[in-house]
């Protein structure tokens, strides 16, 4: 009966497993960017008339961002992955920098609340955006040459964690406790990845669910979106009224939903409709089948992040693998689950379908790197080709066969006499019999003793 059960699920999945795993991912990456390009310009339609005075301003800066991603998308795919371990402590010492100036007054850019871009006017980099793929690299680079090198478990580790936990502070301080978590879930499938016991890795989650809620109760505002989040419907005119309007906007969807461009959330009844919730617009517009196949392509592409990093040919590959594909899976459900009301609220995007600059523009870096990695693994098929190669051109068995096919076809005559071999099969010769000694001249003349007594005269 499981046997039977587990067959169906094995045929459902086995779509997954054809192609090669770089060509999935590049699939995936550009399905999942035309479908955020659609879904942000009608999101944001609404917002964009009102703000800028046109509904396709902020749809020409999705595409904008989505090009100049794609364009880095396809320059990582191209390049050798193990180039970048060179520029690793550059990019972390860098993304440091970044995160002391974007809380310097004057220097870093506010808004609600929140002081986490660098730049002018409408345009500016999210500095805590950078930190995430630098610690990736570096983690991965550090704890490969350590291991490599023979080094424990906790000598290779420790820089790791000294530089995540004081990035995830500074994040923190911005205040961003979305993008710190997202650092910490990149620690943590880092240190899973390096080889560490589960009990380890089960103390560190526990640790950071301890701290991330005394963080969360400690100010006031997240602790009113923890406890919307515990009953949103209570607070629904307060801290809870994204949720409330969210699942509104998710279960008037139905099934296949109202059509492409006729969500009514969008008029101003839910907040960040083309950012944080665009996915309660793709649920409202497109219904159950919409949400499902979005929820699909996130999945699928995780799972051959995950093949990628499983056929990696080194340890820095797999590790960076894994934490690539962690950063962006947990983005996926952290949002996804913000939004349909079983996560908190943290103000983290969607990847490759949300609205945002320097978001997109990493994201799809990371996922030009996953990509190289992909693509420098062992083809199994020409690995199977090889084999077929080596097996035709192995010795055949040449002499027994023409001997046999020989002895079939020859007519047995009286006269054919079998040969023998004159050796044995193994490579020790057979040794020779001595011929019987013959008798010598003087021997054959004398007679033999009973014949000289017959013969002898009576006296």
């Amino acid at each position: 009966m499981a046997d039977a059960a587990v067959r169906p699920a094995r045929a459902g999945l086995a779509w997954l497993q054809r192609g090669s795993t770089a060509g999935w991912l590049i699939g995936l990456v550009v399905v999942m960017c035309c479908i955020g390009v659609v879904m942000v310009g009608s999101a944001s339609s609404v917002i964009s008339m009102s703000y800028y005075g046109s509904p396709w301003s902020i749809f020409f800066k999705e595409v904008m961002w989505v090009v100049l991603g794609l364009g880095a998308f396809a320059v990582f795919c191209r390049v050798d992955y193990h180039a970048l371990r060179k520029f690793a402590p550059l990019l972390v010492m860098g993304s440091f920098v970044l995160l002391v100036i974007v809380m310097v007054p004057g220097l870093g850019m506010a808004s609600g609340g929140s002081s986490r871009w660098i730049g002018f006017g409408s345009f500016g980099i999210q500095p805590s955006e950078f930190t995430k793929l630098a610690l990736a690299l570096y983690g991965a680079d550090i704890i490969a040459k350590r291991q490599e090198a023979g080094s424990s478990m906790r000598h290779s580790l420790a820089p790791v964690v000294l530089l995540t936990t004081g990035a995830a502070l500074l994040v923190l301080a911005q205040p961003d406790m979305g993008t710190a978590m997202v650092l910490i879930i990149i620690l943590l499938a880092l240190v899973f990845a390096a080889g560490a016991r589960f009990s380890s890795v089960l103390k560190g989650v526990g640790i950071v669910v301890a701290l991330g809620t005394v963080a969360a109760f400690a100010m006031p505002y997240r602790r009113d979106r923890l406890l919307s989040f515990i009953n949103p419907g209570a607070k629904s005119s307060g801290s809870g009224y994204q949720v409330v309007q969210s699942l509104i906007g998710m279960g008037s969807g139905h099934f296949f939903g109202l059509g492409l461009g006729n969500s009514r959330e969008k008029w101003g009844l839910l907040p960040n409709a083309h950012t944080d919730f665009i996915f309660s617009v793709v649920g409202e517009e497109l219904g159950l089948v919409g949400a499902i196949a979005v929820i699909v392509l996130v999945g699928a592409f995780a799972m051959k992040g995950w093949r990628a990093a499983e056929d990696a040919t080194d340890r820095f590959g797999t590790l960076l693998a894994v934490a690539l594909v962690a950063w962006i899976a947990a983005e996926a459900v952290i949002n996804i689950g913000a939004v349909i009301g079983v996560l908190p609220v943290t103000g983290i995007p969607l990847p490759f379908i949300s609205f945002g600059g320097s978001s997109m523009l990493i994201t799809m870096t990371a996922a030009g790197i996953l990509v190289s990695i992909a693509r420098r693994r062992p083809d199994p098929r020409g690995d199977r080709r090889v084999a077929r190669k080596a097996k035709s051109r192995s010795p055949r068995p040449a002499a027994k066969s023409s001997a046999s096919t020989t002895a079939r076809r020859r007519p047995a005559t009286s006269t054919s006499v079998a040969r023998r071999p004159t050796t044995r099969p193994s490579a020790r010769p057979t040794p020779r019999r001595r011929p019987a000694a013959t008798p010598t001249r003087s021997a054959a003349r004398r007679p033999a003793p009973a014949a000289r007594s017959s013969n002898a005269r009576p006296r």
